[in-house]
């Protein structure tokens, strides 16, 4: 069998050799620096891309000791709004010329201990974690490495890093007080994870919006749907086992508001007639559910590029000093939701 010469990689030598230029300054123009003429500039840039030069980025990367690729430690892909955030970080990092290393952990597990040392192995310069498990790792804050720029899309024990989100309180808030401005007084709500903080303070805004209204909470109103529409369903029985006289439900995620409006077909309750139905998130489907979803828009695509946007920054000034960063979500009223 033949055996082929391995492929030669155009070196910056060979593009200084075809356009007549020193080595320095080809090197410093192909790398995005130098001071030469516009017309000198132009002549390198187009031998590079006549001989199809391809920047080597480990040398790169000692040179300007930066590896230009950032990590990324994520949760369940399978998640629409976590795979929204990751979508938007990683073409906000494409467009800045970074690239992106993407590690998943265990959805009940946190993965301190082998995703953060395996991301600081690889010399990144920066770490996303999108990873809503972490948020009560108490060991988090020993791994992490202090110099280096760290973002997350959820709370960090110990208040040390960087965070990007949006008031989820606040979408509680908005999703009871339209039912409530609807007429409804019954009003129940399916939440998340318990333990999650996101649950924690989506139940807060609807515990504050009845208040505001002068309605009684009752823990019995209340059920744990677990961010599935199988739990969607279950909690909705449960729910008019224990309360019949409900008119309406606040589905503290879209993914199990498809499983409320299941649960209320199967029980004969007509939506919004009987009962109407808030999520919370506006993910594609909302809009196609029958009937179509009212819910709360988050914006998870933009949390994701402008956590990376961030991130970046941070990286291009050496700066690891925590910020906080809320981007604004708002209601969108579809025909889920009608007068109690």
């Amino acid at each position: 069998m033949r055996v082929g010469r391995p492929t030669r990689h155009v070196s910056v030598k060979d593009v200084a050799a075809r356009c007549g230029v020193s080595f320095q300054t080809t090197s410093k123009v192909l790398n995005g620096g130098g001071s030469v003429s516009a017309t000198t500039r132009a002549r390198i840039i187009r031998a590079a891309s006549d001989l199809g030069y391809v920047p080597n980025l480990q040398a790169r990367s000692l040179v300007m000791q930066r590896t230009r690729t950032v990590g990324l430690i994520a949760s369940d892909f399978s998640d629409h709004s976590l795979s929204r955030c990751i979508a938007g970080a990683e073409q906000e990092a494409r467009r800045q010329g970074y690239g992106v290393v993407v590690t998943s952990i265990e959805p009940e597990g946190s993965g301190t201990e082998y995703a953060l040392p395996a991301m600081m192995e690889r010399r990144v310069d920066g770490i996303l974690l999108a990873a809503p498990q972490m948020e009560e790792d108490r060991a988090l804050a020993h791994v992490l490495d202090r110099t280096l720029p760290v973002v997350s899309l959820h709370h960090v024990p110990g208040g040390g890093v960087a965070t990007v989100g949006s008031d989820h309180e606040l979408t509680g808030y908005l999703a009871t007080r339209h039912l409530l401005e609807e007429g409804h007084r019954v009003i129940a709500t399916v939440t998340g994870v318990r333990g999650r903080r996101v649950a924690q303070s989506r139940l807060r805004g609807y515990r504050r919006a009845l208040d505001e209204a002068g309605v009684a909470v009752d823990n019995a109103l209340v059920e744990e749907g677990r961010g599935q529409v199988e739990g969607g369903i279950a909690a909705t029985n449960r729910l008019f086992g224990r309360r019949p006289d409900i008119t309406a439900i606040f589905s503290q995620d879209d993914v199990m508001a498809i499983g409320v409006l299941t649960a209320l077909r199967r029980l004969d309750r007509r939506v919004p007639a009987d009962c109407s139905v808030v999520g919370c998130d506006d993910i594609d489907l909302a809009a196609y559910t029958v009937p179509p979803l009212t819910t709360v828009h988050v914006p998870f695509y933009e949390t994701g590029a402008e956590a990376m946007r961030l991130l970046l920054k941070m990286v291009g000034n050496g700066s690891v000093t925590p910020s906080k960063i809320l981007l604004p979500v708002h209601l969108i009223t579809r025909a889920s939701t009608g007068r109690a």
